[in-house]
């Protein structure tokens, strides 16, 4: 009769408790679904790095683009219209004149993109970014 007992909690531990290997198999499964997609887009790419050049002392023409979105067009207010004829006036003076466009930093990059294009139209291909170095 004791022997009975004994064999009842034999059978009981025979059988092997499947949920935590499932559940084991649900955190890794979760785990290879977040971390796939991120090997995929996680290129190494490396920034241009900044270096301190002084502006250039040759003929240059400074675009602004200021915090309420207006471009400024050597200290005067331009339509985007206007800067593409006066953009083309110059160019048409001296093709080697260097375009720096100085934007502010909450206006969008498609803004600044844009502001590219309409110098690209114009005729120019030396276009440089005035950025703000770390004190």
């Amino acid at each position: 009769m004791g022997r009975s007992k004994h064999r009842s909690q034999l059978d009981a531990i025979d059988e092997i408790n499947m949920t935590p290997l499932i559940d084991l198999t649900f955190v890794l499964l979760i785990v290879f679904i977040i971390t796939v997609p991120m090997m995929e887009f996680g290129v190494n790419v490396s920034p241009p790095e900044m270096t301190a050049e002084k502006l250039p002392e040759e003929d240059y023409k400074i675009v602004n683009l200021d915090d309420s979105g207006k471009i400024i067009l050597d200290k005067a207010p331009v339509s985007r219209e206007e800067l593409i004829d006066k953009l083309k006036y110059i160019y048409s003076k001296n093709k080697k004149t260097a375009i720096l466009i100085r934007a502010d930093g909450s206006r969008p990059y498609k803004e600044v993109i844009e502001l590219m294009k309409y110098i690209k139209e114009a005729g120019f291909s030396n276009v440089s970014l005035v950025t703000q170095a770390d004190a």
